[in-house]
């Protein structure tokens, strides 16, 4: 390989059809905003958003796509029809069930959804043949974790405690054993369509309410002036702006779209290690940029197994994709905490997080 990129190239997304699973959640409305304005035409594909308030309907981005399709991954019939009626230059999906505590009350839905609804996706694709590039997003959760301080490489196994990163260790398989069977490169001349998966850190960004995740219960004790109760306070984690992967995954595309199949292979777009820290770290920092009177106390009851220490390797992303993150643990506060706050005193939040996007890729 050679290093192709160092970042999103706006001419590439003009005018490219984009089909989007997970368009109105967290990450998928960040994406759907930076591709629309880039010029891409995005056809979305998901469930309705599951909190009240969420992104999607705060930055208004029904009238940013080309259309918004409300429907379930598992649901082949329907994702099938849709992906014909898209005919995408290029795909990513996102969507899934993305939380890990959740995945021990409802396991069933949680496979269902990570890994038939990702099988669902690449049956899909084989009925069309517009689409040139594909990115499977997962988790840096899907590896075999032993809770080791070195960061896991690509090519190491898959796996996961519990269902929630074991269902995405599994999508992964799912996604290589299509990429070998129907997608390979061998086959290349007769498919065109390059399948890579993205394996990223904890993502964190204004305007994320979903249940269960720091950073989002944070800001709404902190807003209802209550401290904040912390399960885990070491535990350590990669820690990345939501612009962070979402640009790995646009530099991926574009590397997928324009060479082909030997891109084709799982990435980690993760933060630098020296951004990896402990729960109780991210939230005195968190605490530092909102001000007086945010606060946090140890809940020291018992919870279901969650790992202690988790770090990605990047070392492939950066040297033959040209990809390196940019904002380190304490300017993704900062932003977070400056879009929270625009969001409370009721400013134009799309130009708010245009004027973010702006930011990172200038940076």
């Amino acid at each position: 390989m050679v290093m192709i990129s160092r970042g999103v190239d706006a001419n590439f997304w003009q005018g490219k059809t984009v089909f989007l699973t997970g368009h109105t959640g967290f990450k998928g409305s960040w994406l759907s905003l930076w591709l629309s304005s880039l010029g891409a035409k995005v056809c979305g594909y998901a469930l309705a958003p599951s909190t009240t308030p969420n992104l999607f309907t705060v930055l208004n981005l029904q009238d940013s796509l080309k259309y918004s399709q409300i429907a379930d991954i598992r649901d082949l019939d329907a994702l099938q029809k849709a992906v014909i009626k898209a005919q995408p230059d290029i795909v990513i999906h996102m969507a899934a069930q993305p939380l890990v505590r959740y995945s021990y009350t409802h396991p069933v839905e949680t496979y269902a959804t990570n890994v038939m609804g990702t099988l669902n996706l690449l049956e899909s694709l084989r009925s069309i043949d517009s689409a040139r590039a594909t990115v499977v997003v997962t988790t840096d959760k899907c590896y075999e974790n032993n809770e080791r301080l070195a960061g896991y490489q690509e090519h190491e196994p898959m796996g996961g405690h519990d269902p929630y990163s074991n269902s995405k260790g599994c999508a992964e398989l799912v996604t290589a054993a299509y990429r070998r069977s129907f997608f390979s490169a061998d086959q290349y001349l007769e498919h065109h369509n390059a399948i890579a998966s993205a394996r990223a850190g904890n993502v964190i960004g204004g305007g994320d309410w979903s249940e269960d995740r720091l950073i989002p219960d944070a800001i709404k004790a902190f807003e209802a002036n209550k401290p904040l109760i912390i399960r885990n306070t070491l535990a350590t984690r990669p820690w990345q702006h939501v612009l962070e992967p979402l640009s790995g995954y646009l530099v991926l595309a574009q590397a997928l779209y324009e060479e082909g199949t030997a891109f084709a292979q799982g990435w980690n777009f993760g933060p630098k290690d020296s951004d990896a820290r402990p729960v109780q770290e991210v939230v005195e920092l968190l605490i530092s940029a909102w001000g007086s009177p945010a606060s946090w106390v140890h809940d020291g009851s018992e919870h279901p197994h969650e790992a202690k220490s988790l770090k990605l390797n990047i070392t492939k992303a950066r040297e033959n994709l040209g990809w390196v993150p940019k904002w380190t643990l304490e300017t993704a506060i900062e932003k977070i905490a400056h879009w929270q706050k625009a969001y409370q005193n009721k400013r134009d939040m799309k130009s708010i997080s245009l004027n973010q996007i702006r930011e990172y890729s200038q940076s």
